[in-house]
């Protein structure tokens, strides 16, 4: 953190901006002169990050880093509040810095519009005191972890899907990392992203949030931070619970003989198919407009759609039949709705990837004349039927 005696000086503006913060006991104005001598990178600006991003520079983070390579869509205003339907198809991360500027001119964002990697997550993390996550996937997760124990820096960790969410503190100089908690990734498809999950609206607002106030404590270094800490959070009980973690001795990264000094391949880590694999799967997967074809042609096959009935209630293709991916996955045929092993199947869902779930379950029962729809329902909104609603 910044030395007290070349701390920035607050405007006469700043001054007035944050009066009802100065004037906390303990807090003060050198309080305040932290917060803007501090430097904060959040990695993505969408669910979490938005949140995350907006009220740190309304409390005076005074440098900010934006990362993200995804543009807005309508699909992200239930959650992504940095953005609006006036910046739908705009970089996300020009978005969000301009949504900043209006806030608060007087924070300075720096973005990067790029994928983090191996190859860039150290220069760019060496530049900031303090990294909070805002993704949703496990490579990411793992590597900007890993990042933060070799540059010796706090990782701020948030995780949603759903109704639930979860974060943390991690800081190997002080506790366990998130190898410490999650030693392995989950095995790939096993835990939904939050695009098939689906994630409520206000959670990343209520997790984002519970991130940025990790952030202002460390800056301040003030209260408990969640260091050593898992914190779980159910909306529907409204029930906060609480996980001790210990430091693993035996971790590879932060433990007391580590074997991984630099940063790794973490799509291969999380098992992410290789380019083999994804060809092979890619041989199973049938276009949009091939199945447009197929049914104007009145060709005889049965189109399953796999998604949840909730879903299936908000979209569908008229001429699709609804199995759930779990009914399937359950192996049972008297849940199949009458499906011939025989027939020609495809399969679709929102996205491809629980089509593809399925489909690989059914192959198992000794089914054969299968395919999995590729990009799913909202790829057929998209290319051949914009009636259909994208969710």
């Amino acid at each position: 953190m910044p030395d007290e005696n070349t701390l920035p000086e607050l405007t006469s503006l700043e001054q007035e901006i944050y009066s009802w913060q100065t004037s906390i006991e303990g807090f003060g104005e050198m309080g305040q002169r932290k917060l803007k001598g501090a430097s904060v990178l959040c990695i993505g600006t969408g669910g979490l990050g938005s949140p995350l991003a907006l009220y740190l520079a309304a409390a005076g983070v005074g440098n900010l880093g934006l990362i993200d390579f995804d543009v807005v869509d309508f699909s992200n205003l239930q959650r992504q509040v940095a953005h609006g339907e006036s910046t739908v198809g705009k970089l996300k991360v020009d978005s969000a810095k301009a949504r900043i500027a209006d806030l608060n001119s007087s924070i300075n964002v720096t973005t990067y519009n790029m994928r983090l990697t191996a190859e860039n997550a150290m220069e760019i993390f060496a530049d900031y005191e303090i990294i909070v996550d805002g993704t949703d996937n496990f490579p990411t997760r793992y590597l900007a972890s890993d990042a933060c124990v070799l540059l010796k820096k706090p990782y701020i960790y948030g995780s949603i899907l759903r109704f639930e969410g979860q974060a943390s503190v991690f800081d190997s100089q002080l506790g366990p990392c998130y190898r410490c908690l999650y030693p392995e990734p989950p095995p790939p498809g096993l835990v939904p992203s939050c695009a098939e999950g689906g994630v409520l609206g206000i959670l990343p607002g209520i997790v984002g949030l519970i991130q940025a106030n990790e952030v202002i404590k460390l800056v301040l270094g003030v209260g408990k931070s969640l260091v050593g800490r898992l914190l779980l959070f159910d909306a529907l009980t409204m029930n906060f619970r609480e996980l001790k973690l210990r430091k693993d001795k035996s971790c590879p990264i932060c433990g007391e003989n580590p074997t991984i000094t630099e940063l790794i391949d973490y799509e291969q880590f999380c098992g992410i198919l290789p380019a083999e694999d994804s060809a092979a799967d890619a041989e199973m997967e049938i276009g949009v407009e091939q199945v447009k074809q197929m049914l104007d042609a009145k060709h005889a096959f049965k189109l399953i759609d796999v998604r949840e009935p909730s879903e299936y209630q908000i979209c569908r293709i008229a001429e699709a039949t609804l199995i759930p991916l779990g009914d399937i996955e359950a192996k049972d045929l008297a849940k199949l709705n009458g499906l011939n092993p025989d027939e020609e199947i495809v399969l679709h869902c929102k996205a491809g990837v629980r089509s593809m779930k399925a489909l690989k379950a059914l192959k198992e029962m000794g089914f054969s004349n299968l395919k999995s729809m590729r990009g799913g329902i909202n790829e057929w909104s998209e290319k051949m039927d914009s009636s259909v609603p994208l969710y």
